[in-house]
């Protein structure tokens, strides 16, 4: 047998039938092409889901306390009525690292809190920007942590509290792209917006 004919003979048993060699994906390949994370439908809808109500853990807060809507902020101390939307709670703050934090609070830091939590609950809301909330939302959430210091002695757990769990289902979301599904994030794929923005 000549080696023409058996890098031919090699070549059709690794090629499935039917298909042609340079439509085979590399993983490097697949990854830009934007080939599905999670392979099951259930599951690309359960992370949806999960990313459209882990934005309202983010967007709610904006809204009650900008409205006054009653549950944690009566009407008379929404922020359109002058209240602000962190200096009742900075300074209410106990544990050692209270100071500092109570010291932030103002006009400045109501912008960059009520900013950071509305623009993180939008983009996981729609679905787009999803890696960059996972940033922001880790952020905040690792802030709004060490406020409440949960390591002190009566706390309910020191170890794994709410907002570790919302900063690791927002991480979640951006790794598994769930913003593709009921989202803008495939839109965004198909049109070139680059990864990290996606």
């Amino acid at each position: 047998m000549s080696q023409t004919t058996a890098a031919t003979n090699r070549s059709s048993r690794s090629t499935p039938t039917g298909t042609d060699p340079s439509d085979a994906e590399t993983p490097a390949t697949a990854r830009t092409t934007g080939e599905r994370v999670v392979t099951s439908a259930a599951a690309r809808g359960a992370l949806a889901v999960l990313r459209i109500a882990i934005s309202l853990v983010f967007l709610w807060p904006v809204l009650d306390k900008t409205l006054g809507l009653g549950y944690a902020t009566p009407s008379e101390r929404a922020w359109l009525n002058g209240g602000s939307p962190t200096t009742g709670y900075l300074s209410s703050l106990e544990g050692p690292l209270s100071g500092p934090f109570v010291e932030m609070a103002g006009p400045a830091t109501d912008w960059l809190f009520m900013l950071g939590m509305g623009l993180t609950g939008l983009a996981l809301l729609l679905g787009v920007g999803t890696r960059v909330a996972a940033v922001s939302g880790t952020l905040l959430m690792a802030l709004l942590w060490v406020t409440t210091w949960p390591v002190a002695a009566g706390s309910n757990n020191p170890i794994v509290e709410d907002h570790v769990v919302t900063a690791l289902v927002v991480i979640v979301v951006a790794l598994t792209r769930a913003g593709e599904t009921f989202g803008l994030g495939g839109v965004a794929a198909r049109v070139g917006v680059p990864a990290w923005m996606r």
